[in-house]
């Protein structure tokens, strides 16, 4: 009932984008929201919108996605028989185009499809629901994936989402990753737009006082 605030609080923050994560039920066990919300929040943002697809067969609304307010879309490797035409689907459209790798999938999933990406997403926790804890061994699969894309395409954005916050951001960047989603860590804090802002300023390297 409160989600224009939310939304008007990421604006004034130093976040770059909006991440919604769109489950059917299927897919993982959970069903969050379609067209109607994400419309609702593209007309609030000043922001682009990561969508990411937990969808059983994205290809079909990826169309509807994009009018509906995507700047990006991501879709999962494990739901795409044919992931290399969903990608192309999705770059005709005009937004860029993200694949998901679940905790289990090895990074080598996306090898021949990463110089058609603008993103890659590492799962660091199973999907469909809020508030999980971080799994440790997520950090070998982004020091993986951040020296394929150093090798293949060092323009591709390195995405983290799963249990990410203050306490293990910085051994996230220094894997590679350049790009943290974060939800419970920030509405669960008491000052959402400090929280944000030392995500932000969490450098490759830092020493952390």
């Amino acid at each position: 009932l409160r989600l224009e605030e939310d939304v008007e609080l990421v604006n004034k923050s130093d976040a770059d984008w909006f991440h919604l994560d769109i489950m059917d039920g299927n897919f993982v066990p959970n069903i969050s929201f379609g067209f109607p919300i994400i419309e609702a929040i593209a007309s609030k943002a000043q922001k682009p919108l990561d969508v990411h697809l937990m969808i059983e067969r994205p290809e079909r609304y990826t169309r509807e996605f994009v009018k509906a307010g995507a700047n990006l879309i991501s879709v999962q490797a494990e739901a795409c028989t044919h992931l290399h035409r969903t990608i192309q689907e999705i770059k005709n459209e005009g937004v860029m185009a993200g694949v998901v790798l679940n905790p289990h999938t090895p990074v080598d999933m996306v090898r021949h499809v990463l110089c058609d990406l603008d993103l890659v997403l590492i799962m660091s926790v199973n999907p469909g629901f809020g508030g999980q804890s971080f799994i440790p061994e997520s950090v070998k699969k982004i020091d993986q994936l951040g020296k394929m894309i150093d090798e293949l395409n060092p323009k591709c954005y390195l995405e983290v989402d799963g249990g990410v916050g203050p306490k293990n951001a910085q051994g996230l960047v220094d894997a590679g990753a350049n790009v943290l989603v974060a939800g419970s860590a920030i509405f669960g804090s008491q000052d959402p737009i400090a929280t944000i802002k030392d995500l932000k300023n969490i450098k490759r390297g830092q020493k952390l006082a």
